[in-house]
């Protein structure tokens, strides 16, 4: 019998940001279409299906364990390389195999699943993905779908991508909406999970967030997606803060607290916890980063996205979510205009944090990976001929960031998130090519 052939790598597909293009209403297509492609290419629809049972026998197999090691060590183009404006519109193109995928070597994936490193912290087993694997099989070549990769052919940094982050992060999802449900009677209402991703700029999230809300609508269940830039104030706001705080350079453009619309962030919050009956419906504020010649501003209403109700679950991503206000003497140790900021951040708690009852926090050991990463993109935007920062430029607007990054990153780090529980917390250690390490 021939091989599902995960591990080999003959190939490398060339990605570019395009594949990111959708639009909502093309969920519905692509959910079908995939149906479809999973019943005819089925990967249990060999003449022999007793290997599908076979999984409860498999051996368990013991996780690497040990410290700041990394799961990626060869170079690809990364994932994690769109924007969160490019992740909202466009068709979204698929690569199919041509032919059905045999699966005599599941054997050899479900291995390497099981030495990913964040088996233990997303409440993974050997034993249970041995009793899911038809899921990791089926979210495998959705997530394939999604990112044009021909799931005959992963390279290995593609397959860990996959299977190493992305489908253990889903699976934690899973289970964290699975108990929030199950504190609610049967007939009742029952909210969306509001599930925070705090991490620093350029490290992924907006691609995980991405793949997570596919993965959701293309199972059946309804899902929207939400940033901290759709909060930020208007133009003429953004130049109110600038007015007040002369000197200021980090109140100077958008990005720190403080240059946020909170009463937007609330009464958007309040309402997508409240989109639990069939038919409700509601609109997403959306924010346009080219208005004003890159100084941004709230987009026009007429243009922000409709989502309908019930939601099962609501993915809120942000540089800072979670970050605590410290004392003054601390914050100013760092960087005396910190001051302000830190000020403003005691109002953020009701505004953002206290809406979010599960948390992934994504980990950086060096803050000056920021940069790298800014600066990766804005080269690679040079390169295709596309408007892009200079590299002074790019350190300039990374400045702004980086007092707070100092400031807060080790509370939150230590400490978790504003308000969060420990049991509902995932914190996922990355390197700087943004892939999942063995963090202590």
């Amino acid at each position: 019998m021939a091989t599902l052939n995960l591990l080999s790598q003959p190939l490398q597909p060339t990605l570019s940001p395009s594949f990111c293009h959708y639009s909502s209403s093309d969920y519905g297509y692509y959910s079908n279409h995939c149906k479809l492609f999973y019943s005819s290419n089925s990967l249990c629809s060999s003449p022999n299906q007793s290997h599908c049972s076979k999984f409860s026998k498999m051996p368990t197999h013991s996780t690497k364990s040990g410290s700041g090691s990394s799961w990626l060590q060869h170079n690809f183009t990364p994932l994690s390389s769109v924007t969160s404006n490019e992740c909202r519109q466009g068709p979204l193109h698929s690569v199919f195999p041509t032919k059905p995928a045999e699966v005599s070597a599941v054997q050899d994936l479900y291995d390497f699943i099981c030495s990913g490193p964040l088996m233990e912290k997303a409440g993974l087993t050997p034993e249970k993905v041995a009793e899911s694997i038809d899921k990791w099989l089926m979210y495998g070549r959705r997530l394939s779908q999604l990112f044009q990769l021909n799931e005959l052919y992963l390279t290995v940094p593609q397959k860990a991508r996959l299977y190493h982050y992305y489908i253990p992060v889903f699976l934690w999802c899973e289970d964290q909406i699975a108990e929030h449900q199950s504190k609610f009677k049967d007939g009742e209402d029952i909210p969306p999970l509001v599930i925070g991703f705090s991490a620093p700029q350029g490290c992924g999230k907006t691609t995980l967030v991405f793949a997570l809300d596919y993965l959701f609508r293309t199972t059946g269940r309804k899902s929207a997606t939400i940033s901290i830039d759709d909060f930020y104030l208007t133009h003429e706001g953004q130049s109110k803060l600038r007015e007040s705080n002369p000197g200021n350079a980090l109140l100077e453009f958008r990005g720190n607290a403080g240059s946020h619309d909170l009463d937007l962030s609330i009464e958007t919050l309040t309402a997508l916890t409240n989109l639990k009956k069939e038919g409700s419906k509601m609109k997403l504020p959306r924010y346009d980063k080219s208005a004003f010649s890159g100084r941004g501003d709230r987009s026009d209403p007429s243009t922000w996205p409709e989502i309908e109700g019930p939601l099962t679950v609501v993915l809120f991503e942000g540089w800072m979510l979670g970050f605590k206000p410290l004392p003054v003497e601390a914050v100013k140790a760092v960087d005396p205009q910190l001051e302000v900021v830190n000020k403003n951040l005691e109002a953020y708690y009701d505004a953002w944090d206290k809406f979010i009852k599960s948390w992934i926090v994504i980990k950086i050991t060096d803050p000056s990976c920021v940069y790298q990463w800014r600066l990766q993109a804005e080269i690679a935007m040079r390169e295709a001929g596309n408007p892009g920062m200079s590299d002074e430029e790019v350190r300039d607007f990374v400045s702004r960031y980086l007092p707070a990054y100092h400031a807060y990153l080790p509370t939150l780090y230590s400490e978790g998130p504003n308000g969060s529980d420990p049991q509902h917390l995932l914190t996922i250690e990355i390197d700087e090519g943004r892939n999942p390490i063995l963090g202590v």
